[in-house]
């Protein structure tokens, strides 16, 4: 037996492994690569784009949906949402979103974010518990069993893993903090920015298809203060 064939027995292995077990640690960096390109081209998604970020959960890493992958999947898939039920209690907003596909499949899912979440900011965590369920919809409607990025900070222990897309090298784990649904505790956002900077105008501007001085005027419109997570601004932009 020569090496190229103990190799190529040994790279079976490892893939069978990864879809059994769905660790992707066990991959080279290569072979990550390879498997991301691959998870992409077998949904429709671009990874240039990239649709996917790798996190550990219960320790394996594997992928989570981002929003360019399920903003392309809803496109793909021709997902739209028939019916959005909000409800508030004394701690949470839980959504509940129905929707179908091109097929004609319906489905229902919710979204549950707690007040104390977007800094208190009653009207952001409304619109953050909506998209939360719209992607957790989008991503059962396509059959897809990933989570959205969005659930990530709310499960106890996962980890966003900083990985090089470009090479699948793994460079470390960040950690990600929990959000108890219960109490709504939570830490200080890692990232912030001025919703009303440069930066967040022209983002905006461009996500909202309008000029710039009338994304400022809708940003301050908003009341979202002097500083906020820049990945809930992005969140509230894109609604």
């Amino acid at each position: 037996m020569n090496d190229l064939t103990v190799s190529n027995k040994v790279d079976a292995a490892i893939m069978e492994s990864v879809l059994l077990g769905g660790d992707l640690s066990k991959l080279t960096p290569e072979q990550r690569v390879s498997y991301y390109r691959h998870v992409c081209e077998s949904v429709g998604l671009n990874p240039l784009t990239k649709p996917f970020d790798y996190m550990t959960l219960n320790g394996k890493l594997t992928l989570c949906a981002k929003k360019d992958a399920t903003d392309q999947l809803r496109n793909i898939n021709g997902v739209s949402i028939d019916d959005v039920d909000i409800v508030e209690n004394e701690t949470q907003f839980l959504v509940k979103v129905k929707g179908h596909d091109k097929t004609g499949r319906t489905d229902v899912e919710i979204g549950v974010v707690a007040k104390k979440d977007m800094q208190g900011n009653l009207g952001n965590v409304q619109m953050k518990a909506v998209t939360k369920a719209k992607r957790r919809l989008t991503l059962s409607l396509c059959g897809l069993g990933w989570l959205d990025e969005t659930e990530v900070e709310t499960i106890r222990d996962a980890r966003l893993a900083n990985v090089k897309p470009e090479t699948g090298e793994i460079i470390e784990s960040i950690p990600v903090e929990n959000i108890n649904q219960e109490t709504g505790e939570i830490v200080e956002p890692v990232e912030l920015i001025n919703p009303l900077s440069a930066e967040a105008v022209k983002y905006a501007a461009h996500e909202w298809n309008i000029s710039e001085s009338e994304a400022a005027k809708a940003i301050a419109g908003k009341k979202l203060g002097n500083k906020i997570s820049k990945k809930e601004f992005e969140q509230i932009v894109s609604g």
